[in-house]
Parts: structure tokens; C-alpha cells; sequence
């Protein structure tokens, strides 16, 4: 398969993922959840790189990586609904969610490397 009509598969493939999950979200934000919680686009990204690779020692490597990388992602999770909750606007909360989420990416990341993981 050529590079350019398979990267074009590849966007249009996550974004349906995407938006089904969004729209689905408006009719029901259990099943939305249930959904988006899936590890959707580490399934696709496996996918492809096993597809472009054949590699599974790379794609068990990135498996690996995910994993301690979700962990601190769910401080993303936690935060803004108690942001929302106390009265913060939409943005804000997302934005200071986010900074928080990085700044646990950075100490996940040291604390890995000090590890040595």
C-alpha cells in the first residue's frame, strides 16, 4: 500500500473513532465513557505500527510505555471534575487539568527513569 492513501485510511479511521464517540456521548454519556475509555488510539497506534512494522518487540515496547504513561493521565480525570464542580469555568478547568496532567507526565517520566524503567 502506498505511504500517502494509507496515512489518509489511518486519519480517517481515528476520526470516526473521534466523532462516534462524541455523538455517541450526547445521547448517552455512560455508554460514551464506556467507549472513550477504551484505549482507543493505543489499539490503532499498535495496530499501525504492527501493520507498517511487523516489529513485536516494538509494539510491545509502546504497550509498555502506555502503561506507565496512563497512570499519571488519570489526574486529567480527577481534576476536572472537581475543578467543574467548584465553579470553574469549562476552560480554565480543562486548561489548569491538562498542566496538572503534564507536570505528573514530567515526574512519572523522571521517577521512570530513575528506575530504570
Amino acid at each position: 500500500m502506498s505511504w500517502a492513501p494509507y496515512c489518509v485510511v489511518k486519519v480517517v479511521v481515528t476520526a470516526v473513532l473521534v466523532v462516534a464517540i462524541s455523538e455517541l456521548s450526547k445521547r448517552s454519556t455512560h455508554a460514551g465513557s464506556l467507549l472513550a475509555s477504551v484505549p482507543i488510539v493505543s489499539v490503532l497506534a499498535m495496530i499501525w505500527l504492527y501493520a507498517e512494522t511487523r516489529d513485536v518487540v516494538q509494539v510491545a515496547t509502546l504497550s509498555r510505555s502506555v502503561f506507565w504513561l496512563v497512570l499519571p493521565s488519570l489526574v486529567l480525570f480527577l481534576a476536572l471534575p472537581a475543578l467543574l464542580e467548584r465553579g470553574y469555568q469549562f476552560f480554565a478547568s480543562l486548561g489548569m487539568s491538562i498542566g496538572a496532567t503534564m507536570l505528573m507526565y514530567l515526574v512519572t517520566i523522571a521517577l521512570g527513569r530513575h528506575l530504570g524503567l
